[in-house]
């Protein structure tokens, strides 16, 4: 015969995954921020290009101030979009009149991203970008790291060498 439950014992609970909670706080930092979803943050380099991309980051979309109540609701057959935004961009110093010139294919690409006329200009705020270094991510050039490897000849142990030489070539690169 099975045991009562106690009053006394918790129930057992589960812990929840990870994504199910971070999605959701990452969610609303994004929705604060003008983006619809992550996704033109997490694939930026995807939509605009690795040129673009490397010296630019999408901050916000600042949609104009309309009155909620007035506006219809979208897909109510009405016709109604919302207006185009504005896209804030953070941008390298040096390379902000190269991304400006190109504004026009940023929201053309991220407009064909969204699938609407989402963005109808750029802004662009010169600061430092906050993602990772980008030369951290580049692998060493393998035939400079083989011409280090065969210079190093006085190492015996093969897997050394080799380390070596593509610490070479990485130190060489920068």
């Amino acid at each position: 015969m099975a045991e009562p439950r106690s009053m006394n014992k918790p129930s057992r609970s589960f812990a929840k995954p990870l994504r199910d909670l971070l999605g959701k706080i990452v969610g609303e930092t994004f929705r604060r921020q003008g983006f619809a979803s992550a996704e033109l943050v997490t694939r930026w380099t995807e939509i605009v290009g690795a040129e673009i991309s490397e010296h630019s980051e999408p901050i916000k979309i600042q949609w104009p101030r309309t009155p909620t109540d007035s506006l219809p609701a979208r897909g109510s057959g009405s016709g109604w979009e919302r207006p185009p935004g504005v896209l804030v961009l953070r941008v390298e110093g040096p390379a902000a009149i190269e991304v400006q010139h190109l504004a026009g294919v940023i929201c053309e690409r991220v407009n064909r991203f969204l699938g609407w006329r989402a963005i109808e200009r750029v802004a662009l705020r010169q600061a430092p970008l906050r993602r990772l270094s980008r030369t951290s991510a580049k692998r060493p050039d393998a035939g400079a790291a083989a011409r280090i490897a065969a210079g190093l000849s006085d190492v015996a142990d093969d897997d050394l060498r080799q380390a070596l030489a593509r610490l070479g070539a990485a130190v060489r690169r920068r």
